[in-house]
């Protein structure tokens, strides 16, 4: 639909015709300002012959004089086309998300379909469902290994953050694991958020073994910021390997340091959680959908497009022809 922004302007429309009623006749020998629109309001003379050609000319003139006025006054009136109700994402929560792709995450302790599958890639597979179901909020990606790096910033855009965590590769970032880097990133992407929405999910299956920052100074820092942190432990408890002797099990998590990620879960007043198989793991994310609640407040926004550049560029057009054909004839 077209709307005009300031339709009180419609009411300049009958000015010159007033202008030309309401004012004073110039007297003869004066110097004035020669307006061929308001000199066409005049009668039109006719003395010979030729008459009906000379009248016609001068009409045509005014005629296309008071059609530049109506667009001139129309582009004035600011028309615009509305469009139609575009819904825009919802003002919700910032989550950033903290994928450990060290060199522990290629153990294979995990089973997708009947065939063994290695953490980083049950990670991703979890991670990219629970992506999917948190329209309306910004989420950003974090790896790290030896060092931490921001691969995805705080986006809208959930489609591209799950493209760049599927394409995360173990080992690199490094084959350690900098837990209180990781978390010293995030604070740094977050603290400036709106406060009681900013979160971090930390997911590793080791201990802080590389870095700059103690990941328990870094969760401190986390909680004077406002920020929530929820660890994630990833890792089998029990895995049996055929050797020449036969099957033997071993626990290849004895590396998770539980202990640490339940104290960073408990100083910013977020949860730790076990993930041992991929059942466990859907559940934890399902466990922090309920935390952490989508805000389902919907906001619409119609775009508006400028109309006005075409009555203006017209009114100028035949603005320019009647000023032409005035100059020739006078």
């Amino acid at each position: 639909m077209i709307q005009f922004a300031w339709p009180w302007l419609a009411l300049a429309l009958p000015l010159p015709w007033l202008l030309r009623r309401l004012l004073p006749p110039v007297s003869a020998g004066s110097e004035r300002l020669r307006v061929p629109f308001l000199d066409e309001l005049a009668t039109v003379q006719s003395s010979h012959a030729g008459k009906g050609q000379q009248r016609s000319v001068p009409r045509l003139r005014l005629l296309l004089a008071v059609l530049a006025w109506i667009l001139l006054v129309l582009a004035a009136m600011r028309p615009q086309w509305i469009g139609e109700p575009v819904s825009l994402p919802g003002s919700g929560r910032d989550i950033m998300l903290a994928v450990d792709i060290s060199g522990s995450m290629q153990t294979e302790d995990f089973v997708w379909n009947g065939r063994p599958i290695d953490r980083l890639t049950a990670a991703k597979l979890v991670a990219s469902r629970f992506l999917e179901r948190r329209k309306g909020d910004r989420v950003g990606l974090i790896l790290f290994g030896t060092h931490a790096y921001l691969q995805a910033p705080l986006s809208f855009d959930l489609e591209s953050v799950r493209r760049m965590l599927m394409r995360a590769i173990v080992g690199a970032a490094g084959p350690e694991t900098a837990i209180g880097d990781a978390i010293g990133l995030a604070i740094r992407h977050l603290k400036d958020r709106p406060e009681g929405d900013r979160v971090l999910i930390l997911m590793t299956d080791g201990r802080n073994t590389a870095g700059n920052v103690d990941p328990l100074e870094a969760a401190r820092m986390a909680a004077r910021f406002g920020i929530r942190i929820h660890t994630i432990g990833i890792g089998a408890d029990e895995v049996v390997i055929q050797d020449f002797f036969g099957g033997r099990r071993i626990n290849p998590s004895t590396d998770l340091d539980e202990k640490t990620l339940r104290e960073i879960a408990k100083i910013t007043g977020g949860r730790y959680f076990r993930g041992r198989d991929l059942e466990e793991l859907e559940k934890i994310y399902d466990l922090i959908d309920q935390m952490e609640p989508v805000q389902q407040d919907e906001r619409t926004w119609r775009p508006l497009h400028a109309l006005f550049p075409w009555p203006l560029a017209l009114s100028l057009l035949l603005g320019t022809l009647v000023l032409l054909d005035w100059r020739r004839r006078a």
